[in-house]
């Protein structure tokens, strides 16, 4: 079947086009309810290979195709992998045309036996996330920095580094393993090289152990060892470094795991337990890297909205299976994120100097967990009419973690970004999840 998809973006050909040849691109455009992993990208869009891991060890193969190609005006690929070429089919067109007003309309045209429904959601996503990625690098220009990321393979890292990549920005993934290539430094969690931030503009730090688990005392142990200590090793050598700025992961688990209906904001006080104690000791690792001058911003995530990980790769199949429910009698305040806001947190905290200190990086609108079960429930199509048992998280977290994570009562505004102006791309739960479980 021939299918077809336009749209226009509010960016010239020539930005656009240059958007789709750097690293990373083909991250941003793959829908995350796909069971998809990008394992290789195309090192040419005139004649190289995208190769993209499917279900069952099979491999997507696209080849670009040099008689397809015009710089700045169009690209094709083919699939290419034997058995799924004969069975699929796959010829994919991308055409860039000049609109008035230096815009650019975006047409695809896909020869294929895939069915067309399949193919319309996934071409509005890449729309949604082309036009919102352009959008963002424009407002947050900055000329291209060098970008040390750490916990780089994690959710958040992946899409981190492709963002910033695709908007042309260098990224140099810290790894604890041998590094491979220029794009990666060996880092040592507990010693870092001493030349291991040479010729770096900004820290992002991520890497940690999961929180997410059972909290006995190895765990906890665990997760303190892999946050705290790094933190600051990390914090001394960017001063030595001269670092303007370093980034790094926070958790509004800082106010506690229940504050009732009081609004948190920046200047709230801390809370008590574990993750409040965790959290604290966390950031004040970051110390060693203020007192040196340098720029210090500390991203207090809320709960990350993408099917690939965190609560909503949990809750998709329960939900799917119309098994489904609140949780707490319904009562709790959910702070949520959506992934590709929390990459615009992170390029504006990088980016933007009049940013520094704790941040609360959530969506302007929290919801209680009643109405968070209606929207996942409605924009699957399922019904969820069971209420969660108050001891089925115990029995999966113990009585720690159910109190820290799954009855957690937080609302957390994003008072600094709102005080700036700040554009949030889904700043509603159900837009958030229709864009990333393609149901729009």
């Amino acid at each position: 079947m021939a299918f077809e998809h336009s749209a226009v973006i509010e960016h010239p050909p020539d930005e656009v086009f240059a958007w789709h040849e750097r690293p990373g691109a083909i991250h941003r455009l793959t829908p995350p309810w796909w069971p998809v992993r990008v394992m290789s990208e195309s090192s040419s869009l005139r004649d190289g290979t995208a190769v993209l891991r499917l279900p069952g060890g099979l491999r997507w193969a696209a080849t670009h195709r040099p008689e397809g190609y015009e710089d700045g005006r169009r690209f094709t690929d083919v699939l290419t992998t034997p058995g799924l070429r004969e069975a699929l089919g796959w010829r994919h067109i991308h055409d860039f045309m000049p609109e008035p007003e230096g815009r650019t309309k975006v047409m695809d045209r896909v020869d294929t036996r895939l069915p067309g429904r399949f193919l319309e959601q996934m071409f509005a996503y890449r729309t949604r996330q082309l036009a919102g990625d352009l959008r963002s690098h424009r407002r947050l220009a900055s000329g291209s920095l060098t970008v040390a990321v750490t916990g780089s393979s994690g959710l958040v890292g992946t899409a981190l580094g492709a963002f910033l990549s695709s908007g042309h920005h260098r990224v140099v993934r810290l790894v604890r393993g041998e590094a491979t290539g220029g794009g990666e430094r060996r880092w040592d969690p507990l010693d870092p090289a001493p030349d291991l931030l040479e010729g770096i503009d900004a820290v992002v730090h991520l890497a940690g152990a999961p929180i997410f688990g059972r909290f006995t005392a190895a765990h906890k142990e665990r997760v303190r060892t892999s946050r705290v200590g790094p933190t600051r090793r990390l914090a001394e050598a960017a001063a030595r470094a001269g670092v303007p700025v370093v980034v790094t992961a926070s958790a509004i688990g800082v106010y506690g795991p229940d504050r009732g209906d009081e609004v948190l904001t920046e200047r709230s006080e801390r809370g008590e337990g574990f993750l409040a104690d965790l959290v604290a000791d966390w950031e004040e690792a970051t110390e060693p890297a203020r007192r040196a001058g340098v720029r210090v911003v500390t991203v207090r995530t809320g709960l990350v909205q993408d099917p690939r990980g965190g609560m909503l790769r949990l809750l998709r199949p329960i939900f799917a299976a119309g098994l489904g429910g609140p949780l707490g009698g319904g009562r709790p305040w959910m702070s949520w994120v959506g992934l590709d806001d929390l990459l615009d947190v992170y390029l504006r905290a990088v980016v933007d100097p009049a940013l520094s200190g704790p941040i609360n990086a959530v969506a302007p609108e929290p919801v209680r967990n009643s109405e968070y079960t209606r929207l996942l429930a409605t924009v699957l199509r399922r019904p969820a009419p069971l209420p969660v048992p108050g001891f089925a998280p115990q029995l999966l977290l113990g009585r720690e973690g159910a109190t820290e994570f799954a009855s957690a009562n937080q609302r957390v505004a994003p008072a600094k970004l709102q005080d700036m102006a700040h554009k949030f791309r889904h700043p509603r739960l159900e837009g958030a999840l229709r864009h990333v479980l393609g149901r729009c």
